[in-house]
């Protein structure tokens, strides 16, 4: 529990004492900047990542602009951002070229935080004032949708992309459709060509709306709706740590926010608008690309097929950690072969690149700051397998005529991993020798495992069987993966050795044979 004996941070206590040392190392000046930017979303993720910039860029004076924060929901964080003045304590942690960094800033750049429920009035007034024109938002994967119910005149209107297009309609209104006020709006959803969806959906809104042909037009040619791709791993609220961290602080912060070393912006768009956001003089990991497809696939590819390849094989060798799997030699190379050996190859990218990005992942993997679970990352592991794990081992089918050894094997792990004949409370319960571990994931793929895994312990089906029965399940995978020559000998092949010998001698066995 937080220290409420101590102060609060707020700027009286930030200008009085604070400015100036390791925590505020920069002039009062960077408390008086001119609001640029509005941002639909107050949460952790974004004050940890876009703030930290703005944040960077005002103290070198490249930038000078802050941040009118709006909570896009009912309920959030506005009235305690509010309470200390916009301010905040970041702590960037983990490991960067194999040593641990732990570094602790006051984030000074949002001017103030605006419920859009209890004071629509206010955010729509921001729409009036010509300097704000950049749109930043993350209001999670299933916040840029489609809402047929909303309307222009609900204050606001329940979506997302409902208040996005009133805010536009109203900016357009002020400045009678002025080519020069259109906005740069840059999603930070957590969904493929964000910036495309959230127009697309805008434009569909004002026409349900019956907003003027002029006002489409000027969306369409005057406002910039950018696609961008994210990555820090951010872990908020230190809750476990709080007491101590005020403590070393001298002050109570209930804003705290806290997040990872790494971080990379991709945006894909002109570069001209660098100027405008010139997060390269400050030497932020920000890149501006004619097409993010190929960094989406880098990140979907070796990082989070990293973590979903190993998942299974990683937690029934009793490893519960991913920095602990990192540091386990075994593990570890199990990780390295799959990711240099197997996904690297298939890739259409620039090889260097590609392995400097990889050997990164390992220091964020290792993280000592972050308690990462393995059962925690297993949620939805078959749709995950299918995205982020399959088109590597298709490729490197296709490349090579070969099935990838360490990729299959996870295959069969994954299968090893949902080994449950009973569900309770839409969870799959498995064993992890005398142990259960609960598994989730959609019902109809628990079940069909429950199911599978229920005849096979009957003697009703051989494993071979089996395997070929999740490879054809058409709901996984959209295709049936027996047509993968090679593929179901070897998994089944793997699978079997997991059985019998357990995961730790048959991942032995594995990492003797390459």
């Amino acid at each position: 529990m937080a220290n409420d004996k101590l102060p609060m941070l707020n700027k009286k206590l930030l200008k009085e004492k604070l400015l100036g040392t390791e925590l505020a190392d920069y002039s009062k000046d960077i408390l008086d900047q001119p609001e640029k930017v509005i941002q639909f979303g107050e949460g952790n993720f974004l004050r940890a990542f876009v703030e930290w910039m703005f944040h960077q860029m005002n103290k070198e004076n490249v930038f000078n602009g802050s941040v009118v924060v709006v909570q896009p929901i009912s309920t959030g964080r506005v009235c305690n951002l509010n309470e200390q003045d916009g301010l905040y304590t970041l702590y960037l942690r983990g490991r960067e070229q194999g040593k641990t960094v732990n570094k602790k800033e006051i984030i000074t750049s949002i001017s103030r935080g605006v419920n859009s429920y209890s004071q629509w009035d206010e955010v729509l007034k921001c729409a009036e004032n010509p300097e704000i024109e950049f749109l930043i938002s993350n209001t999670t994967e299933a916040g840029i949708a489609y809402h047929p119910e909303d309307k222009l005149e609900d204050t606001p209107p329940d979506s997302y992309p409902g208040k996005v297009t009133a805010y536009l309609y109203h900016r357009y209104q002020t400045f009678n459709g002025d080519s020069e006020k259109g906005m740069i709006l840059i999603p930070c959803e957590l969904i493929d060509r964000n910036g495309d969806n959230l127009k697309k959906i805008v434009i569909k809104l004002a026409d349900d709306w019956g907003l003027p042909a002029g006002f489409v037009d000027w969306v369409k040619e005057h406002n910039v709706f950018l696609n961008t791709l994210v990555d820090r791993i951010v872990t908020g609220y230190p809750f476990n740590e709080v007491e101590e961290l005020e403590k070393e602080l001298g002050y109570h912060d209930q804003n705290l926010d806290t997040g990872e070393i790494f971080h990379l912006w991709i945006i894909e768009g002109d570069e001209g608008l660098k100027e405008k956001l010139p997060f390269h003089k400050v030497g932020l990991n920000v890149k501006w690309v004619e097409d993010m497809t190929p960094y989406r696939t880098r990140k979907v590819r070796i990082l989070n097929g990293a973590h979903t390849s190993t998942v299974p094989v990683s937690f029934l060798a009793n490893v519960d950690l991913v920095r602990d799997a990192v540091n386990d030699k075994l593990l570890n190379s199990f990780i390295r072969r799959t990711v240099f050996e197997e996904i690297i190859p298939t890739l259409n990218f620039d090889e260097d690149e590609l392995k400097d990005f990889a050997e990164k992942i390992f220091d964020r993997f290792n993280n000592p700051f972050i308690d990462h679970k393995w059962l925690d990352i297993s949620l939805n592991s078959t749709s995950k397998f299918k995205t982020r794990v399959l088109p590597s081992l298709k490729g490197y089918i296709e490349d090579t005529g070969e099935v990838p050894s360490n990729l299959s094997y996870s295959l069969a792990a994954l299968i090893a991993f949902y080994k449950g004949t009973e569900i309770e409370d839409n969870n799959l319960v498995a064993y992890r020798g005398d142990k259960t571990y609960k598994i989730m994931d959609d019902l109809e793929a628990l079940e069909f495992f429950k199911d599978v895994w229920t005849k096979q312990g009957k003697g009703e089906i051989n494993l071979g069987v089996l395997v070929k029965e999740v490879l054809a399940h058409q709901d996984f995978w959209k295709e049936d993966l027996n047509q993968l020559p090679g593929l179901k000998d070897k998994v089944t092949g793997y699978l079997e050795e997991i059985l019998d010998k357990g995961m730790q001698d048959s991942l032995q066995d594995l990492m003797q044979t390459r």
